[in-house]
């Protein structure tokens, strides 16, 4: 996935046009645009999946069964897929309850971020 392959993708999710270049700023800082992507072990012994490096304490139930509190109601491995659908319900789900900043790589994206417009 890439940059205008990503922000199509989103867009046919009814993710607004005016967040895309947020979004797809995360997604390249925290993946890479890779699906399926699980991040190194956190300092709590959680781990990040997917697209957006969702973790999997709060927003889904890993596959070990360690205990989450599985806020998006989803398996860690269905934020894996490159059907991005669970991944971007979830993300918009952490963003609305925390912002952008609950991001990490959101000191990147936070300012003036190039058009998205090209992409369609």
């Amino acid at each position: 996935m890439d940059r205008c392959s990503l922000a199509r993708e989103m867009s046919n999710l009814g993710v607004p046009r005016d967040q895309l270049s947020k979004w797809t700023c995360i997604a390249e800082h925290e993946s890479s645009y890779r699906t399926g992507v699980v991040g190194p072990e956190n300092y709590n012994g959680s781990n990040d999946y997917g697209i957006f490096q969702i973790n999997n304490y709060y927003w889904c139930q890993p596959a070990n069964g360690r205990f989450s509190y599985n806020e998006c109601a989803l398996s860690c491995n269905a934020l894996l897929t490159d059907d991005i659908t669970n991944s971007v319900r979830c993300a918009q789900k952490i963003q609305r309850q925390q912002g952008w900043s609950a991001w990490s790589t959101w000191k990147y994206c936070n300012g003036a971020l190039p058009s998205i417009d090209g992409c369609f």
